[in-house]
């Protein structure tokens, strides 16, 4: 499995586990959550997705007793998130959902992450979402203090536009390393709006999140459903590893974020990587998927 080195040291797997549906499983015992984790590790995919909102708060802690004690944790890279407070789980109290950039609840929620996860270190904590009321100095000497201290890795963030992450690494001493947005043939606009572009020139890594736009992309139908059967045909692979080799080949490094609950769609996943994608079935998915040929 390929491997992308992050500007702050920390290394990930080229793809990476997604665990945001993790609790959605009907069965969440130990055991297939183990055997979801080997699927992956099988094949090199070692880098973990979380975020402390997942599953209602649960998922980081479903995650921690099935692989604690296993001797797994330096076989893996932890991602997580933190920032959305929604009145569920350990947030019950919340009279509603919004964000919480503090410096005493990105404390509170990375102590929190590392007891739940069964680990004494996070290798990589993003900010969840932009904060309309976020203090940036604030925030920023959070994300510094996390990382002075040992606890976490690296940092980033997640959803933020091009201005949110220069005036928040403005306000910081350590870098931020990655920008997890939306990205797949569903959602084209980061490769034209400037987010993609701003991610690379401030020597970040782009994480695409749905990079099978939530499944539609096996369902989708017309000129991008025609254009995806042809070429998986043509490399004796599905639809969903040519949609996401279309993402691995842009020169930018992107990380796609897999989420699939189906150990058997697990054990495929790797199949992207030996996907050829040329410049033009490059263009020839994106105009596809744009409904027009570029100008």
């Amino acid at each position: 499995m390929e491997r992308i080195t992050l500007a702050g040291g920390v290394s990930l797997s080229r793809i990476v586990y997604g665990m945001w549906r993790l609790g959605d499983d009907p069965d969440t015992s130990s055991g297939h959550i183990m055997a979801k984790i080997e699927a992956c590790l099988e094949q090199g995919i070692t880098s973990m997705d979380h975020a402390d909102i997942y599953g209602g708060y649960t998922v980081e802690g479903l995650f921690g007793q099935a692989t604690r004690n296993k001797g797994l944790r330096d076989r893996m890279e932890i991602i997580s998130k933190c920032g959305i407070i929604a009145p569920v789980g350990d947030y019950g109290s919340a009279r509603l959902k919004h964000y919480n950039t503090s410096r005493q609840h990105i404390t509170a929620s990375v102590e929190r992450s590392l007891r739940l996860l069964g680990t004494d270190r996070i290798d990589l904590l993003l900010i969840h979402r932009p904060d309309p009321f976020m203090d940036f100095d604030e925030a920023g000497q959070a994300l510094d203090e996390v990382v002075s201290s040992g606890k976490v890795r690296a940092v980033g963030v997640s959803n933020f536009r091009p201005w949110d992450t220069a005036l928040l690494q403005s306000r910081m001493k350590v870098p931020l390393v990655v920008n997890q947005i939306e990205l797949s043939l569903q959602e084209c606009r980061p490769f034209s709006n400037g987010d993609l572009s701003e991610i690379q020139r401030a020597n970040m890594r782009a994480m695409a999140w749905s990079p099978l736009g939530g499944g539609a992309l096996m369902r989708e139908g017309g000129k991008l459903g025609e254009t995806l059967g042809r070429l998986a045909a043509q490399q004796d692979v599905d639809r969903s590893a040519v949609a996401v080799a279309w993402l691995l080949a842009h020169p930018a490094g992107v990380l796609p974020v897999m989420g699939t609950n189906s150990i058997a769609r697990i054990k495929g996943l790797s199949q992207a990587l030996r996907v050829k994608i040329s410049r033009e079935d490059w263009f020839e998915l994106y105009a596809a998927a744009q409904g027009r040929e570029v100008p």
